[in-house]
């Protein structure tokens, strides 16, 4: 798919992305806890403490162990840790003798960064409090072994005074006792020496870095609550975005220009984008009330192609005493005003819109407009133009007496397009009232220089299909998104059948220019020439006018045929001049 289509579907299915992303902070905010304690912890962080070098044999394992045990050393890792709850890390650590010589601490977390803290804080504590420990008790032994070389000193001292003082033949016998008595001496002050030693440094050590794993983690327990919001929003929109794709590859709608042309086997004379909230609320056409609006230039764009390529009537240019009543009236009566039936196939397809925006435009070139509300279902048409509720079409249709048309023509607030409105449709039967449309039509038009129709969508109700033999040209409208193919197909197929011309199909509601256009080189266009070619051959069945010069030749929707021919012909006829516009 090309950047721009994921791009315009992706602004297409908004909401599904904002759902989606809405679902998944709500999910992962109710799933995950608010920080990081927690009990069932999913990280788990083991250390090993060892007695320091030369230590070994004045460090007892069980001791260590017995002291990491206690409550000392836990209340010590929750100051360092700052937390309350000391209780809670006590049920967060275990310790045993790895060995004879090796103490291991494992520790467990909803985080590894939470764990390993509190591994560490522990082996500290347990180094710390340990080596104080053992610090005080060498403090203790030294003291008493003081005491004890004080004595030992009094003794070596007074036997040298005997030793000194005695016979040459008694000093053998007093050289043992004095001998012994310097080495219980040195001994004691040897043991004193280490004990010193022993108190100014640490007696266990960490061995080696904190080994720490995962233990069943998922994304749910994360560092912090503000990371698995993060994670759930890119899940969100992930998910968004697939489903986002899944249904446009499942929505048949048509949405561009190459689609409605094929589906419609028409071609699309105008694109109206999509209007804004604020412009659809306005009680007056889009043409008068945005003039620059990009809307408003397509709907001028589509008056534009009407003209050039619609009837001679409609065509025609509107010139010096177009404002003179009395010639006016001549050129009415010369050149009746065409009949545009505005229509659509299903509700929603921006019918009504179309025909007031389409009238406002057509009055911008000096032609008077008469719009006809003959939507009996819903008429609307009179809000568009400003005008207020009263008799028009319906009573016009229902009367035993036909009246003239001009008795109910209303001004509208955009100069030079006038109204009948739909009229009190309360009680009215549609089916009853389109059968004198045919009379109305033509005296209404006297009254202008166009005449536009707006009607009842095609595939809801059968007043649209019985007023289409009426209308000198259709103009059928569709919202891009609104219309699937088949409804297409069956709208297409029904207007085959009146035999009456199509200017085109007016797609409104796009995001912007939609399709390409074919090149002439292109194999379908080719195809399209040779069916036009076939086309214009003469049918067997079928009288065909003669051949006209090139200057002379008209579009091919131009007004039907005369209806002398057989109906079935003429419908054939029709049919494969549509054929013959495809591609």
């Amino acid at each position: 798919m090309e950047p721009a289509n994921l791009f315009t579907v992706l602004r297409r299915y908004w909401r599904l992305l904002a759902g989606c992303t809405a679902a998944a902070l709500l999910l992962g905010f109710l799933l995950t806890p608010a920080g990081d304690a927690v009990d069932d912890g999913k990280w788990q962080c083991k250390v090993a403490i060892t007695p320091v070098a030369g230590a070994a044999d004045t460090v007892r394992a069980d001791q260590v162990l017995s002291y990491a045990q206690g409550s000392s050393v836990t209340t010590a890792a929750a100051q360092k840790l700052h937390v309350m709850d000391v209780a809670g890390l006590s049920a967060r650590r275990t310790v045993a003798a790895a060995s004879t010589q090796m103490l291991q601490f494992t520790t467990t977390g909803p985080t590894q960064q939470s764990a390993a803290e509190l591994a560490q804080a522990l082996s500290d504590a347990t180094i710390t409090g340990y080596s104080q420990e053992s610090k005080r008790s060498a403090d203790e032994s030294i003291k008493r072994l003081q005491a004890q070389a004080k004595e030992q000193q009094e003794q070596v001292d007074q036997l040298q005074r005997d030793f000194s003082s005695a016979r040459p033949a008694d000093q053998p016998k007093l050289k043992p006792q004095l001998d012994s008595a310097i080495a219980s001496l040195t001994k004691t002050l040897g043991a004193i020496g280490d004990l010193r030693n022993y108190s100014q440094t640490d007696a266990i050590q960490q061995w080696g870095s904190i080994d720490c794993k995962e233990t069943g983690g998922n994304f749910l327990s994360a560092p912090s609550r503000g990371l698995r919001m993060s994670i759930a929003v890119v899940l969100g929109l992930g998910l968004g975005v697939v489903a986002a794709l899944m249904l446009s590859r499942m929505d048949s709608r048509l949405r561009t220009r190459n689609g409605a042309e094929e589906a419609f086997n028409l071609p699309v004379i105008g694109e109206i984008p999509l209007l804004s909230r604020r412009n659809r609320r306005l009680r007056e056409p889009l043409v008068v009330a945005r003039p620059s609006d990009p809307a408003a230039e397509a709907f001028r764009s589509l008056r534009s192609t009407l003209l050039l390529t619609g009837p001679d009537v409609l065509a025609q240019q509107i010139g010096d005493g177009a404002t003179d009543p009395a010639a006016r009236a001549a050129r009415r009566r010369a050149n009746p005003a065409p009949v545009i039936l505005v229509m659509s196939g299903r509700s929603g397809d921006g019918r009504t819109s179309t025909v007031a925006n389409l009238a406002a435009a057509l009055a911008e070139t000096g032609r008077q407009v008469l719009v006809l509300d003959c939507d009996f279902r819903h008429p609307q048409t009179h809000v568009h133009f400003g005008v207020g509720e009263g008799p028009g079409m319906a009573e016009l249709l229902s009367g035993e007496q036909l009246t003239d048309p001009g008795d109910l023509i209303r001004r509208t607030n955009v100069e030079g397009v006038s109204l009948i409105p739909g009229g009190n449709t309360a009680t009215a039967y549609p089916a009853a009232l389109v059968l004198r449309a045919g009379e109305v039509l033509r005296r209404a038009q006297r009254h202008a220089d166009v005449v536009l129709v707006d009607s009842s969508p095609l595939l809801h109700a059968n007043d649209a299909y019985e007023l289409v033999r009426h209308a000198d040209a259709v103009l059928v409208t569709v919202m891009a998104g609104n219309v699937k193919p088949e409804e297409a197909d069956r709208v297409a197929e029904l207007l085959a059948r009146t035999g009456v011309p199509v200017a085109g199909v007016a797609l409104l509601g796009t995001d912007g220019p939609t399709g390409l256009r074919r090149k002439p080189g292109s194999a379908r266009a080719s195809a399209a020439a040779a069916r036009s070619a076939a086309v214009s051959a003469p049918l067997p069945s079928v009288p065909r006018p003669a051949a006209a010069e090139p200057q002379e030749h008209k579009p091919s929707w131009a007004r039907r045929p005369a209806a002398e021919g057989p109906q079935e012909a003429e419908n054939e006829s029709t049919l494969q001049l549509r054929l013959g516009e495809d591609l």
